[in-house]
């Protein structure tokens, strides 16, 4: 497929889903009401997404119990079991101290934006692929932001997850609601 090709694809929508515009608006400005709230209160958004999470790995635990003693043999019962266990544990963490969970998940995260930055300005500046300056130029704000975060750490790990997650819902609800206005034109 050429540029060109790309150029003249035409995407062809339902009738139903053009007729169901409204709820995809809907969902936009919910998203991005979600974002906002979460911005606005980043350290509520980070410690309910550290417990969200850890809810979710309490229930996979109880999968992979179900799972071990679903399996009948034991090499898969102990791979089950093990996982039920790695999982439990670390669920007990996040819901049981979620500021801490997110202070070392915040580490964590910048510490990969530090090492993926300089990654992308190495690897971008070596290879010098078309357009290899943007790559530079997004690998330097990479680590800046990583060492912004590392710069504020521990504090920073109290609110940069919900700043991180609020800017993440404005964007995917602006991203529905353009949808739905390019649905209701259709």
């Amino acid at each position: 497929m050429t540029a060109a090709d790309v150029q003249n694809f035409d995407i062809q929508f339902s009738k139903d889903l053009a007729q169901n515009w409204g709820w995809f608006l809907f969902w936009g400005v919910l998203l991005l009401a979600l974002g906002i709230a979460a911005v606005w209160r980043a350290m509520t958004a980070t410690l309910a997404s550290m417990l969200f999470f850890g809810w979710l790995l309490l229930l996979g635990a109880a999968v992979e119990i179900v799972s071990a003693v679903m399996v009948g043999h034991w090499a898969g019962f102990f791979q089950h079991a093990l996982a039920a266990i790695l999982f439990g544990v670390l669920g007990l963490i996040f819901v049981f101290r979620p500021a801490i969970t997110a202070e070392v998940l915040t580490l964590v995260m910048a510490l990969f934006f530090l090492v993926g930055g300089l990654f992308q300005i190495v690897g971008s500046a070596v290879l010098g692929f078309p357009g290899w300056g943007w790559h530079v130029a997004d690998g330097a704000i990479t680590v800046v932001l990583g060492l912004m975060i590392l710069a504020q750490w521990p504090a920073s790990g109290l609110w940069v997850i919900g700043l991180f997650l609020g800017i993440d819902l404005i964007f995917y609800g602006a991203a529905w609601i353009a949808i739905a206005l390019g649905l209701r034109g259709a």
